[in-house]
């Protein structure tokens, strides 16, 4: 039952960013390498992009030093709650400030709705026991960490911010500091409440 799971995943995965790129470059603002920098600055495509390599790596049995994070406890949880964050922040947030037409459309809602959806129910089918414990995750809470360090960063230098609640020229740093604040806060709220539901689930306790 996992393995036409995992396909499917690996199939909305890579078909979401791979053409979410490619329109990203037919329609870009500025050269060909900063624009691959800009593509990879968003937490939506970092986020996706780690979910489709979760499900290449099941899909095809990968097993090298470089992909072992894949197979590690508690992976799967952590993947969950961040494109989960993508989806409802973008619901929340961003979904007002720009309408998307025709292929463009399509992606984005594979990009914040779909692929979130469908990464919950694999986690409500698939998760175990040593995935909804804290202490096989609780590393991961450095993503989003070094993920808002980074833009800060890059942004300093090139002046380019990948969303509008860290642009830190129209928002200040005070400003910054409470939506990083919130945001992280969210994401812990989001693993309680799949750590405790993920506990109560039948196949995590047997």
């Amino acid at each position: 039952m996992k393995e036409p799971f995992n396909r499917v995943g690996f199939l909305i995965g890579w078909v979401s960013v791979i053409t979410q790129f490619i329109l990203m470059l037919q329609n870009r603002q500025a050269d060909i390498v900063e624009t691959i920098i800009r593509f990879f600055s968003f937490f939506t495509i970092l986020t996706n992009t780690l979910v489709a390599l979760y499900f290449t790596v099941h899909t095809f049995k990968i097993k090298n030093r470089v992909l072992f994070l894949f197979y590690k406890k508690g992976t799967l949880t952590a993947l969950t709650v961040f494109i989960l964050v993508v989806g409802i922040v973008y619901q929340i947030v961003l979904r007002h400030v720009w309408e998307p037409k025709g292929l463009q459309l399509i992606i984005d809602e594979m990009l914040h709705t779909i692929n979130p959806i469908f990464v919950l129910v694999y986690w409500i089918l698939f998760a175990l026991r040593e995935d909804v414990n804290f202490q096989n995750i609780k590393g991961w809470l450095w993503y989003p960490v070094i993920y808002f360090a980074y833009i800060i960063t890059r942004g300093y230098f090139s002046g380019f911010y990948p969303y509008p609640f860290v642009n830190i020229p129209e928002i200040g740093y005070k400003q910054l500091f409470i939506n990083f604040i919130l945001i992280f806060s969210f994401i812990i709220l989001l693993l309680a409440i799949l750590i405790a539901f993920g506990r109560k689930l039948k196949h995590n306790i047997i």
